[in-house]
């Protein structure tokens, strides 16, 4: 997760929520999102 560039993880987590994927896969990425202080751009849909 830490190679992907911020943009790219924030695309991954919508993407993730659209196809349905792992609820598990979803809390890794927002784990990350929260990590790198990016939560603010899924607040809008989560």
């Amino acid at each position: 997760m830490r190679k992907l560039s911020d943009d790219l993880l924030v695309e991954s987590y919508f993407k993730a929520k659209e196809l349905n994927l792992s609820k598990d896969f979803i809390r890794l990425i927002e784990t990350e999102l929260h990590r790198r202080s990016l939560a603010h751009k899924i607040k809008v849909s989560s």
